[in-house]
């Protein structure tokens, strides 16, 4: 226990510096290397991603309460698109816990490797979003939300890489598209959490200090650290080269993608 609360303290640094210098989600690096960690320590095979997911996701719960602050005092927060975007977002977070409960691990991480050559591909060609010509329908909303919560919560994420190309496609400025998915974040993670907390409260072979499906050590130990690294991470973004480093970092996204195939 203690040695994988040390390593998600580290983990939780890369992860944070990662988030704040790159503008993605603490998942994308959380999932996969805690997969690794709990599959070293033994834990059951069927649970090893589905406790990684959940595990970060209960992560983006405090980091995502601090971004939404940030970005509502630069006023950047558009609250009327996050109530419309919302009961979708939160229904398919809870669906998608629902889902990772019945599906087996191979399939979850199987969906995880695909997300992370997809972002991996996505860095390396800096792909970015391009506006589109008219407003979505609020039952268009509505659908997407519930797609991408869906997704976000079967995937530990907090949704952003999900969210900000729909709303710029759909001309969104990046700045409050940015904020908006912050703020979607929170209902993602609570939600999501709550659900895997509570589907896996009587399932067998957890390791001790676990809650359902969350790993408290490495929960703990991530937002120790993750919390304070993020927004040196985001200073850091104004003074190194983010768009070139972030080609050298979809590498490492494609060798945590073939580390999981051959996990």
């Amino acid at each position: 226990m203690i040695a994988i609360f040390l390593a998600s303290v580290l983990l939780g640094t890369v992860a944070g510096l990662t988030a704040g210098l790159f503008g993605i989600g603490g998942g994308l690096i959380i999932v996969p290397v805690l997969a690794m960690l709990f599959a070293a320590q033994g834990f059951p095979t069927e649970l090893v991603m589905i406790m990684s997911v959940a595990t970060s996701l209960a992560t983006i719960i405090l980091t995502s309460i601090s971004s939404v602050l940030a970005h509502h005092r630069l006023d950047s927060v558009l609250w009327n698109k996050v109530r419309i975007l919302g009961p979708g977002i939160m229904i398919g977070s809870a669906v998608g816990a629902v889902v990772a409960d019945h599906v087996s691990g191979g399939v979850l991480r199987f969906i995880f490797i695909i997300y992370l050559i997809g972002v991996g591909v996505q860095m390396a060609l800096q792909l970015k979003p391009k506006p589109g010509q008219q407003q979505p329908s609020k039952e268009l909303d509505l659908a997407a939300a519930g797609i991408m919560g869906l997704l976000s919560s079967l995937l530990g994420i907090g949704g952003g890489t999900l969210i900000v190309p729909y709303l710029v496609h759909f001309q969104t400025p990046m700045r409050n598209a940015v904020a908006i998915a912050s703020a979607c974040g929170l209902p993602i993670a609570v939600v999501g959490t709550v659900g895997y907390a509570l589907l896996g409260k009587d399932a067998s072979q957890l390791p001790d200090w676990s809650l359902g499906y969350i790993y408290v050590p490495s929960f703990l130990g991530i937002v120790l650290t993750s919390m304070y690294t993020a927004p040196i991470g985001a200073k850091l973004a104004h003074k190194l080269p983010a768009e070139q480093l972030k080609r050298y970092f979809s590498l490492l996204l494609f060798v945590m993608a073939a580390k999981l195939i051959w996990f």
